[in-house]
């Protein structure tokens, strides 16, 4: 496993998808400036929000949701799937990356035929169609590439989206914002490819993750994160991997630390963890990865320690995007294709 053979990492990646990580602080700050940019109608008064996407979309949506819970009264939910809740006095967001997502356009439909209000986001397809065809708000932003690459915008349209809609001050978002793209580019001079395996501590990471069963232990707005981390190794690196969230999964989880003994040796338990989050969390991470080693178990954990919430989210986020990039080097696999997922989606195309 040579992960600083850049002539084998080019030609790995053929659709640079390299590029995409590196170009992400740029995309977040890209796509708040942008939002700020859009108009929104005046809508009538709404109690909850429910943002409807998938897989890349959602997590976007999942990122604000728990930024939100510091500063806003409202409740955010993410509905990733094809039926909305008959709920009153509910303001949908349908986040689509290609406009063509079949859970999100049947969510859009029913929220029209509900007479809810309605955002779109999306680079165009059918989403953005039937938006200007119901005169439904419609931002849309350019990108070409595949939808886990554009959580910048799947999340900073949101973002600017709900701060016009004044469930945020846009001064302290916007401060926020420009620090936590500030952080980001910091902390990827050591991350590049170019940046040897001695000095570089996603790759050394990614190393460790080769050959096991990754579960990603996350708490509080780390949550998302792992979520995320976890949807990057399995569509980056195509190995498969896990995600916990804390405190649920020491009620469960902690306890199957039993069997099968053999898998032991082949998992490893990653811990995200932040001062920023609830003081009983993180006596909770140390404990539950202390147990896990005792018992066999590899673990390592990642600590941030931005001066935010969303500083250390997006920092943690962006280094987990770095360590699949390079736990698919490993594997000696391309980053970009999802030959799976196409095949999925086929198949359901053929079935209706």
């Amino acid at each position: 496993m040579d992960l600083d053979n850049l002539e084998n990492i080019k030609q790995l990646d053929s659709e640079n998808m390299i590029g995409h990580i590196n170009h992400l602080p740029e995309q977040l700050s890209g796509a708040w400036h942008l939002g700020q940019s859009l108009d929104l109608p005046q809508f009538p008064e709404f109690s909850q929000i429910v943002i409807a996407g998938m897989g890349g979309s959602a997590i976007g949506g999942d990122l604000l949701s728990a930024y939100a819970s510091q500063f806003s009264s409202t409740p955010i939910t993410v509905l990733r799937d094809y039926t909305l809740p008959k709920w009153k006095n509910t303001l949908v967001i349908c986040s689509s990356h290609s406009g063509n997502t079949e859970e999100t356009l049947s969510v859009f439909s029913q929220a029209h035929d509900a007479g809810l209000p309605i955002i779109a986001l999306s680079t165009g397809g059918q989403l953005a169609q039937l938006a200007r065809k119901t005169n439904t708000p419609v931002w849309t932003f350019e990108d070409d590439f595949q939808p886990r690459a554009a959580v910048g915008f799947s999340f900073g349209m949101l973002l600017a989206a709900l701060t016009k809609l004044g469930l945020f001050e846009q001064d302290i978002v916007e401060a926020e914002v420009n620090a936590a793209v500030h952080a980001m580019k910091q902390q990827q001079t050591g991350l590049l490819p170019e940046v040897k395996t001695a000095l570089n501590p996603a790759k050394r990471m990614a190393g460790q993750f080769y050959n096991r069963w990754i579960t990603i232990f996350g708490s509080g707005f780390l949550a998302p994160v792992a979520r995320r981390w976890k949807t990057q190794i399995n569509e980056v690196a195509k190995a498969q991997a896990a995600f916990e969230v804390l405190p649920e999964a020491d009620h469960n989880t902690l306890q199957g630390l039993m069997y099968p003994e053999e898998q032991f040796g082949r998992s490893m338990a990653f811990f995200l963890t932040s001062q920023h989050n609830h003081p009983r969390n993180q006596f909770r991470e140390e404990f539950t990865r202390m147990a896990m080693m005792q018992e066999g178990i590899a673990t390592d954990f990642l600590a941030v320690s931005g001066a935010s919430v969303l500083e250390d989210m997006w920092t943690a986020l962006h280094f987990g995007d770095y360590i699949s990039y390079y736990l698919a080097v490993a594997y000696q696999v391309d980053p970009t294709p999802v030959p799976m997922l196409v095949e999925l989606k086929q198949a359901l195309a053929n079935e209706s």
